[in-house]
């Protein structure tokens, strides 16, 4: 079963009137994982497509109404990370077996894509981000050792982290679609700290890890105008390209990431200083 829904894009002047449950339904995605479903969100931010798939056994994508394609892919390319228990991805009859935290790149043009549960008892989970794609890349597996691995921040400052780029250049080639993960260290609690922005790309944040009775406040809008959505393990958040993106738990977590847009630089980003923070 594929289920979808679509979010318009919101201006920044308009986004300051929101009340909680406004700005909940415009940026929070909370029904990304459930049993024997794919749920998608299509974004008309850079058209980027945020979703869940969660196999009983097999679940196979199917293209939605609003990609008018003949096939999901046709003119796409996607980023998979297993969230869940250990699964499998077969992608034009190769199957890619998947563990906890491993991604998959999918090129453009493939026309078959399944997702499958390997252990009744362990049910995988496989979260998905997908971009306009312009020329067909190779399918590629990236597991969580194969990532280019930056160690950031400090305990001392509540965000010693581990940021793990997996579709990214240097490790995959793709048109414009980016992933990692992001891994707090115990006692850490502020993720991507100072903010930023990049106007010319959209990002979402999906996290993960969240302890039973614990919460991720997202912080978003512009940096002088900031609002906050709190987040519970596996919700997402949208983020515009005009609005930071940055959030503090109390405990520690992970986060996937995925962006796409103009421009491939990772640090292509506009840094909000701390204490300019309003």
């Amino acid at each position: 079963m594929i289920s979808y829904e679509t979010r318009y894009a919101s201006n920044p002047e308009t986004v300051k009137k929101y009340d909680t449950k406004a700005l909940r339904d415009e940026f929070l995605i909370s029904n990304l994982m459930e049993k024997g479903k794919i749920n998608l969100t299509y974004s008309h931010y850079d058209r980027y497509i945020v979703g869940g798939a969660v196999p009983d056994k097999t679940l196979k994508l199917e293209a939605i109404d609003p990609l008018k394609a003949d096939y999901f892919l046709q003119r796409r390319e996607m980023g998979i990370i297993n969230v869940g228990g250990a699964g499998e991805v077969e992608v034009d009859g190769t199957s890619y077996k998947m563990g906890y935290k491993d991604a998959l790149y999918i090129g453009s043009g493939a026309k078959e894509v399944i997702f499958k549960t390997i252990e009744e008892d362990e049910q995988a989970m496989f979260y998905l981000n997908s971009a306009p794609a312009h020329i067909s890349y190779p399918t590629k597996k990236v597991s969580l050792a194969d990532a280019n691995k930056l160690e950031l921040g400090s305990l001392e400052t509540a965000n010693h982290r581990t940021v793990n780029q997996m579709i990214i250049g240097g490790v995959v080639t793709s048109c414009q679609l980016q992933m990692g993960m992001t891994e707090l260290k115990t006692g850490s609690v502020w993720n991507t700290m100072p903010a930023h922005v990049h106007d010319r790309r959209m990002e979402v944040y999906f996290y993960l890890d969240v302890p039973e009775g614990q919460a991720v406040c997202h912080f978003m809008g512009q940096p002088q105008e900031t609002r906050h959505i709190w987040v519970a393990n596996h919700e997402a958040v949208i983020s515009p390209p005009w609005s930071i993106h940055c959030g503090s738990g109390t405990s520690n977590y992970t986060f996937i990431w995925g962006m796409a847009g103009e421009n491939l630089d990772y640090t292509d980003m506009d840094v909000a200083e701390i204490t300019e923070l309003r």
